[in-house]
């Protein structure tokens, strides 16, 4: 008696190139839908943050569709909830893509000055840019890097340097000169913003954030 043979297997496909993803007809409307939500966040939410409402009621949405996709946008890190869960601002992806497009280094006299500053001042010395109401990190300390870099330039109440263009937006500027923070985002930290304002006046950078804790805590 002979055993049976082994069924054969048919012969492996050959390795090509991958699968397509197929688009479908109504697909490039929800993506631009879902992009212009993003917009509006970015447009609305500066710093507090915005509704679902909100975001339905500015760009005429259905809430049932605006809902969905601040969904899945938060689902892939594009949209994330407020810590007091009273509305949505841009996230990790976001910050992440806004990162790749990096700023020109500052010219070299800024260079210059920045450097003599961070030789005296026991402190981080950060170089920052305003675009509308975004924060750029132009040229950050690497001795004294950037707590939350992330959180800073998405929350512009939590920083110095976010409660400055505040303040310039809203027409009510410190009439120090500067803006300042204790304790919002490390306990025991601060920092101080002063301004850097183009011929017409207008705020356009941030010249100096200055971290010190303690007794440490020097002047600028």
């Amino acid at each position: 008696m002979t055993e049976p043979r082994a069924a054969r297997r048919p012969p492996a496909a050959p390795a090509g190139p991958a699968p397509v993803v197929e688009v479908r007809a109504r697909q490039p409307k929800a993506i631009h839908s879902a992009l212009t939500v993003l917009e509006e966040v970015a447009r609305l939410g500066a710093g507090a943050g915005v509704t679902a409402q909100e975001i339905s009621q500015s760009l005429g949405l259905p809430r049932a569709t605006t809902y969905r996709l601040i969904n899945l946008l938060a689902q892939d890190e594009y949209l994330v909830r407020m810590p007091d869960l009273t509305g949505f601002a841009l996230g990790r992806k976001v910050v992440e893509l806004a990162s790749l497009v990096a700023p020109p280094p500052p010219p070299q006299a800024v260079r210059d000055v920045i450097a003599d500053l961070r030789s005296r001042i026991r402190g981080g010395i950060h170089l920052v840019r305003y675009e509308g109401d975004r924060i750029l990190i132009v040229d950050a300390d690497p001795d004294f890097p950037l707590s939350d870099e992330s959180r800073i330039t998405l929350d512009l109440t939590v920083s110095a340097m976010g409660r400055l263009l505040l303040a310039e937006r809203a027409g009510d500027a410190s009439p120090s000169g500067y803006a300042s923070q204790t304790g919002e985002l490390m306990p025991g930290y601060g920092c101080l913003a002063l301004p850097i304002c183009a011929a017409d006046g207008r705020l356009v950078g941030r010249a100096v954030r200055v971290c010190t804790r303690g007794p440490d805590r020097q002047s600028v």
